[in-house]
């Protein structure tokens, strides 16, 4: 099992998505449940290919936290 911190951020039109972790792998949605189905597709297709090209997977990482910055 692997675990991949996903970033979504809503855009002008849709939802777009990325793993800090795994440059490159990237998904859109119209919804933010069609961008996060979108994005385990992509992940999964991701680590295929770094398998098919004996590539390590990389470990888990990032970490994600909201800053409350006060008036």
């Amino acid at each position: 099992m692997y675990k991949f911190l996903i970033i979504i951020e809503k855009t002008d039109k849709n939802y777009s998505a990325y793993a800090p972790e795994l440059p490159g792998c990237v998904a859109t949605g119209k919804t933010v449940e069609e961008v996060e189905n979108n994005m385990y597709d992509a992940i999964e297709m991701h680590l295929d290919g770094l398998k098919e090209d004996n590539s390590p997977i990389p470990p888990h990482s990032a970490l994600a936290e909201y800053v409350v910055i006060k008036d």
